[in-house]
């Protein structure tokens, strides 16, 4: 089996690489295939997957069809984790390489007849944040999107469109589509180790910088996680298994709150978790002024995935089970995710929280 897939280089893309190589040829869409494949072939190999068994393509997300040849072997499944990210992200650029980059890979699917796995995120399970939004359906006609990008940001709105679009196309044509959705991603189960443009980076960051005084949100707020090679895992088997549920969420519901995250974090960094909360309201009127933002090293497009919901995991843990798979422990993977941070980035002096 050959699969396709976009986003090879990123942080669970190289993870994912890792679990399929073992059985499986991996065909990645890279922008400089020449100068990135040496290096991502080594990342493969360092993670325990066979990188000889990783080609590459030239495409790009931004491109027309991806700029792919038109003779590109049709692969028995794509798994599409390519996408533009950061906060403050404006919208046609989001539009372009998240929605229209999303659109062109899902055509690329139904053309060749291959299984996509769609990589989306949590927040499309909760139901109350999408109702604020006014998104009440998978209609992407009935929705105002000028006021999701205005309310949401344009990353998580541009990922909110390029889903309901994909499933849009996927329900009027012959697509195979699976979703899978993540929530924030932790470091790897057992090494705890994490890219530093993930938001759990930048979280510990500020803890173990003393830029964390208080709890953001209630005792009911929490940043749902997932373990990078359990999700990697997942995603795996989502594109190679006989028979996959529609949507899988990827998501730990035993994710302590985040106070008890952050008590976790600040336990292995040698610093004290905050233990007063900050309302989500009163921190985002914060970080609307002028330069809190970077002051905080927070942005306020992030505070939408620290919540009071949770999710219903029953199909997904029925699917994990079906394959074997279990879920790692997920305070030790907090654990073992700030310990990687403090060996990897030292101990910053900076002052106590207030």
């Amino acid at each position: 089996m050959t699969l396709l897939i976009t986003g090879a280089t990123g942080f669970i893309g190289r993870h994912v690489c890792a679990q399929l190589t073992h059985d499986h040829d991996i065909l990645a869409v890279l922008r400089q295939p020449d100068s990135q494949l040496p290096a991502l072939r080594q990342q493969v190999n360092a993670l325990g997957g066979q990188g000889e068994r990783l080609q590459a393509v030239q495409g790009d997300l931004d491109l027309p069809g991806l700029g792919l040849p038109e003779n590109l072997a049709a692969p028995q499944a794509i798994i599409h984790l390519g996408a533009r990210f950061a906060w403050q992200l404006d919208r046609a650029t989001a539009q372009r390489t998240n929605v229209a980059g999303s659109l062109a890979v899902a055509e690329l699917a139904r053309r060749h007849g291959s299984r996509l796995v769609f990589i989306s995120g949590f927040m499309l399970e909760n139901r109350e944040h999408l109702q604020r939004l006014s998104i009440t359906s998978d209609d992407p006609d009935q929705v105002d999107w000028q006021h999701v990008y205005r309310r949401a940001g344009g990353y998580e709105a541009s990922k909110l469109e390029a889903a309901i679009r994909v499933r849009a196309l996927a329900a009027t044509h012959d697509l195979n589509l699976v979703e899978v959705q993540p929530a924030t991603v932790a470091g790897h189960s057992r090494t705890g180790a994490l890219d530093s443009a993930q938001p759990l980076f930048a979280l510990l960051d500020n803890l173990a910088r003393g830029r964390m005084a208080m709890v953001p949100g209630s005792p009911e707020h929490w940043l749902p996680l997932v373990a990078v090679d359990h999700l990697a895992a997942l995603i795996a088997v989502a594109a190679t298994a006989d028979s996959v549920p529609q949507r899988l969420l990827a998501l730990d519901p035993t994710t302590p709150n985040l106070q008890g995250l952050l008590a976790i974090a600040a336990d292995m960094l040698g610093r004290r978790a905050p233990q007063r909360h900050l309302p989500i309201p009163v921190l985002a009127a914060l970080l609307r002024l002028p330069g809190m933002p970077r002051l905080m090293n927070t942005w306020p497009e992030a505070l939408h995935f620290i919540q009071p919901t949770r999710f219903d995991t029953t199909d997904t843990d029925h699917f994990l089970n079906q394959q074997g798979l279990a879920r790692p422990a997920m305070e030790a993977v907090i654990a073992r995710s700030a310990r990687w941070y403090q060996q990897h980035h030292g101990n910053p002096a900076a002052p106590q929280p207030a």
